[in-house]
């Protein structure tokens, strides 16, 4: 299966939190998008590891994304070493994305600023056909993205451009609330973890807000891309209007 987008997060749920307005864009229009997650997120305060497929597979379908994958790397301890590289650039061939959106290169959690390293530099190695992986016994052809793109999470960072998600906004937040076992609920028992208190949801709706508010729309999500991104046309800058 051929992706024009692949989304990697180092948890379930990360994808969703920072960049899921996007992918909606992209299948609403009729893109064939993916995501891979690398791990069970098997650490997560509440829920289970059994709980948080579920959670993932609604979410995936919700988004209308095409495949959902896990690599089942180990929850805080995968590393941005060849053993994880060699791991994950199979998928990259066999899904053969014109552009991967991973992880922040820097942000609270450790596993994302690794993850977010880790998913770069297999891009890289993906492209080297020296390097030999199979797939099903089948020797892969190299394969290369055309950009890799990095969402922003926890911390701030000054993005490098900006998508309008005005019009994917409430699907964002009805695929967010596929997990609610994360999340704020005063009827549960389980421990309160930092994205279970009762404002971090609402301080997502005001990241997007901001953002959205950067280039005169409702809501936005920004990326950072390691190299500048082109544009054919000057006229590909002019701004959406507000609603």
């Amino acid at each position: 299966m051929k992706l024009h987008i692949l989304a990697i997060g180092a948890h379930p749920d990360d994808i969703e939190l920072s960049c899921s307005g996007t992918l909606i864009k992209h299948t609403e229009a009729g893109q064939s998008v993916g995501i891979l997650d690398l791990t069970e997120g098997e650490l997560s305060t509440r829920g289970t590891v059994e709980l948080r497929y579920q959670e993932a597979r609604k979410a995936a379908e919700l988004m209308g994304v095409k495949v959902r994958e896990n690599l089942r790397m180990a929850d805080g301890f995968f590393r941005n070493d060849e053993a994880h590289q060699r791991m994950l650039i199979p998928y990259l061939r066999h899904y053969r994305p014109d552009i991967v959106i991973a992880n922040a290169l820097a942000d609270r959690h450790p596993d994302h600023s690794r993850g977010g390293r880790l998913v770069a530099d297999a891009c890289f190695y993906a492209g080297l056909r020296q390097i030999e992986t199979r797939w099903e016994e089948q020797v892969q052809e190299p394969w290369r993205p055309k950009r890799v793109y990095h969402y922003i999470q926890d911390r701030h960072h000054e993005p490098d451009f900006i998508v309008d998600i005005t019009s994917a906004f409430e699907k964002k937040q009805a695929a967010i609330r596929c997990y609610a076992s994360q999340f704020h609920n005063p009827a549960s028992n389980e421990p309160i973890s930092y994205i279970a208190t009762e404002g971090f949801i609402n301080s997502l709706v005001y990241r997007d807000g901001v953002m959205g508010k950067r280039i005169g729309v409702l809501y936005g999500e920004g990326f950072i891309s390691e190299n500048i991104p082109g544009i054919r046309l000057l006229d590909d800058l002019v701004l959406p209007e507000l609603p």
